[in-house]
């Protein structure tokens, strides 16, 4: 059912997982945590990053291999390797199995989530696919390296984004760091560290909000869509 109907189709988000991962096991992660009214309301596709991870993963013994990351830094996370191979990465996902709404991210998913759109505005990437319309932030940060970040958060990121800000989370500062660089955010907070968090009731209320928000602009979006298709059609009529 579309628009016709009133009802809007859920939004559909790209999930970036974090530093040596997996697709799967961030689909593990949010579908273990995130209640049933919040999962039946969005769509999410978990791709694997590029690369094999290149050294130990933090998530051994409790998640099972393989793990992957989206692109290699430096110790002060300041020179990035792979970093344009990542981005072209995404691009082809987005072109291959998008259209998506918005980008979910996690770590080093939530920092590429983050910088993404301020890179599409510039021109520095996604520049085949439609422009980022919604974020889903989850222990994020700012790039670290200098052209890079120049580029991502030269203008205020426009988009609507919820960020999870966790108390014991070693990113918080660096997530809120992040925030300041959003010109619309929703923050969520929580009692725990670097991880995906389970709901308390205030910021499960939050994310319905924050959801129902992204299907009105879909139904308003394809409302329009289908006016402009019937005035075609009667132009052509006529």
């Amino acid at each position: 059912m579309g628009s016709e109907a009133g009802i809007a189709r859920k939004p559909r988000f790209l999930g970036l997982h974090g530093f040596r991962t997996s697709g799967a096991i961030l689909k593990k992660q949010i579908e273990t945590k995130w209640p049933k009214s919040i999962l039946d309301k969005i769509d999410i596709v978990y791709p694997d990053a590029p690369f094999p991870a290149q050294g130990k993963s933090e998530v051994e013994g409790i998640f099972d291999p393989p793990y992957y990351e989206w692109f290699q830094f430096n110790k002060e996370f300041t020179t990035y390797t792979n970093f344009d191979e990542c981005l072209a990465y995404i691009e082809d996902i987005i072109i291959k199995q998008g259209p998506f709404d918005g980008l979910l991210g996690f770590s080093q998913g939530a920092i590429l989530s983050g910088g993404l759109p301020g890179l599409q505005a510039k021109g520095a990437a996604l520049t085949k696919v439609p422009r980022i319309k919604y974020l889903i932030i989850v222990g994020g940060a700012k790039f670290r390296n200098e052209s890079v970040a120049e580029k991502a958060y030269s203008s205020p990121i426009q988009c609507p984004s919820v960020h999870f800000l966790g108390d014991n989370d070693f990113l918080k500062p660096y997530g809120l760091e992040l925030l300041e660089s959003c010109a619309d955010p929703v923050v969520i907070q929580h009692p725990k560290g670097h991880t995906i968090p389970r709901f308390d009731e205030k910021g499960l209320e939050m994310m319905l909000s924050f959801l129902e928000r992204i299907q009105k602009d879909i139904l308003s979006e394809d409302q329009g869509k289908d006016l402009c298709h019937e005035e075609e059609e009667n132009a052509l009529e006529a």
